[in-house]
């Protein structure tokens, strides 16, 4: 007995220094400083202190790890050739309890929260001329805190939930259930939000405001079905009148973004240094640095719908082979803005997948397997740069994800008003599809069922964020999972003597209790209030 009292006493001590760890978050401007407040004295130590816990949440530039282009390597819209960046692991179900991917980022989000929960608490701390510049900060590190939980509790459901510094008793207090915690976050991000600037930043413009921690709060109201939430605040920020559609799809994710009114949440070098989409998604061309570290699969490019907006497999224009082998065949434009494979152009030159002397032959280690890759966050002009680095900003979170969150929710609340079909028709409108088809207010669309929409709503989100890093969240929310990752990641589709074949990169799948992740055998040692998930 008095062993097990040494354990848990220990225990306690190993989740208190998760909770509070900072000694090594940002350098002290006295070196000689022993002390937090000798530390946190002024409005400058409060500024990097943000600026610190915008480093966390975004993470470096260079790790795949936690980038969010790289989360759609987790699902059936890419594949992540790196195994160490854990995302390939969890979309072919190759894992355990014992799998380290599981252990590095919880134990990174419960650094993060506890060093905000002491940031937080000691907020009054520096001297501020004005009061108003010390609300601000502590809002916006109040709101980081919520977006670590909403994480959290997204991925393992009943998670410890502490809003102070932890001491020996808090730190081994059991789980707080997922709903009971939800049920305390979304009105605490509410409360927050309105206490927020309205506006945008003219500098530091990728800190919380009022409405883009509503933006964020409404995407985890849709991952945790608050679909009147979601609705509701979707309407508020459509409301506000603040943002709109970028007239160019293809510009958004290539250096035309300067300017646009789509970005609501934003990510460049201020908040997340050096960034590297071209090295991570890019073709291996010449001499440059692309790794095609994160490629689409063919399962995406089969999504996209016809220029009409049909699937392909239901175009009476086309077959659907004659789409497979020519995915730029009478196509949604998004493709083309998204994707790249064989027999396109980059750099003006085509693409030859299968071309032994070409570093962009499939079978070569910086190749892509699939044949394909993103065109999203992938500029020409980037191809050469140093490393891969580039200088265009992340759209973390955009408008036209308002947008469709609003119709996904009226539709799942079986409420299909004017509004949710205009959010839906904006966005295709936008992407230049054939609008004299498409548009989802013509009479073939009147006797749609529920199910119908659903459908329809659903390939509509896979195809606008396509490489954004919300499909894995997509498909585990709408329980689809069992259905789309139980099946090999295939890529590129050609005719080989007479018969259709495709690149086969892996076998996949995903068992019914994979929905949450479980938490590493090392996590439940030194917590034990914790209680693993069923089937680990």
């Amino acid at each position: 007995m008095k062993m097990r009292n040494y354990y848990i006493l220990f225990a306690a001590l190993g989740m208190m220094l998760l909770f509070s760890g900072c000694e090594d978050f940002l350098d002290k401007r006295d070196p000689t400083a022993t002390s937090f407040d000798e530390f946190y004295n002024d409005e400058e130590d409060l500024r990097r202190v943000v600026y610190s816990s915008y480093l966390d949440v975004y993470a470096s530039g260079s790790n795949r790890r936690t980038l969010f282009y790289m989360e759609d390597g987790k699902s059936d819209n890419a594949y992540s050739r790196t195994d160490g960046d854990h995302h390939q692991r969890i979309a072919n179900g190759n894992f355990d309890s014992s799998t380290e991917g599981f252990l590095y980022h919880y134990e990174l989000a419960m650094k993060h929260l506890g060093r905000l929960n002491v940031f937080i608490a000691n907020s009054h701390l520096p001297y501020v001329e004005d009061e108003a510049i010390r609300e601000r900060y502590k809002g916006v590190l109040e709101a980081l805190r919520v977006w670590h939980y909403f994480k959290l509790t997204t991925r393992w459901g009943d998670v410890p939930f502490l809003l102070e510094p932890a001491d020996l008793e808090t730190a081994i207090q059991p789980a707080t259930p997922q709903k009971e915690l939800l049920d305390k976050l979304f009105p605490l991000a509410e409360e927050i939000a309105a206490r927020l600037p309205l506006e945008e930043y003219q500098s530091n413009k990728y800190m919380f405001n009022r409405n883009s921690l509503k933006a964020l709060t409404m995407r985890y109201a849709l991952i945790h079905g608050r679909y009147e939430l979601a609705a509701r605040l979707a309407k508020e920020i459509m409301d506000s009148g603040k943002y709109q559609l970028h007239h160019s799809y293809f510009d958004l994710f290539q250096y035309g973004y300067v300017g646009n009114k789509e970005f609501i949440m934003h990510q460049d070098k201020d908040c997340s240094g050096t960034r590297y989409s071209f090295r991570d998604l890019g073709p291996h061309f010449r001499t440059g640095a692309g790794e095609s570290q994160l490629v689409p699969l063919k399962d995406l490019v089969d999504s996209y719908w016809t220029l009409q907006g049909n699937p392909i497999d239901k175009c009476p224009l086309h077959s659907a082979e004659e789409y497979e082998l020519n995915p730029r065949l009478n196509r949604d434009p998004r493709y083309a803005a998204s994707i790249m494979g064989h027999g396109d152009e980059f750099y003006g030159e085509i693409i030859d997948i299968y071309d032994e002397n070409s570093p962009m032959f499939h079978e070569k280690t910086r190749a892509s397997r699939s044949g394909y890759w993103f065109r999203k966050f992938v500029c020409d002009q980037d191809a050469f740069a140093s490393g891969g680095v580039t200088q265009i900003e992340y759209g973390m979170l955009r408008y036209a994800e308002v947008l469709l969150t609003y119709a996904e929710a009226k539709i799942m609340l079986n409420d299909v008003d004017a509004l949710a079909k205009d959010c839906i028709n904006q966005v295709r409108r936008r992407a230049g599809l054939d609008m004299t088809e498409a548009d989802v207010t013509l009479p073939k669309f009147a006797s749609y069922t529920q199910a119908q929409w659903i459908d329809l709503i659903r390939r509509e989100r896979r195809i606008e964020f396509a490489g954004e890093g919300l499909r894995y969240d997509d498909i585990l929310r709408w329980k689809i999972a069992q259905d789309v990752l139980n099946k090999p990641a295939m890529g590129h589709t050609r005719i080989v003597n007479g018969q259709k074949v495709s690149l086969k990169i892996e076998d996949r799948s995903f068992q019914p209790h994979n929905y949450l992740w479980p938490f590493h055998e090392n996590t439940m040692r030194v917590e034990p209030g914790l209680t693993q998930n069923p089937g680990y």
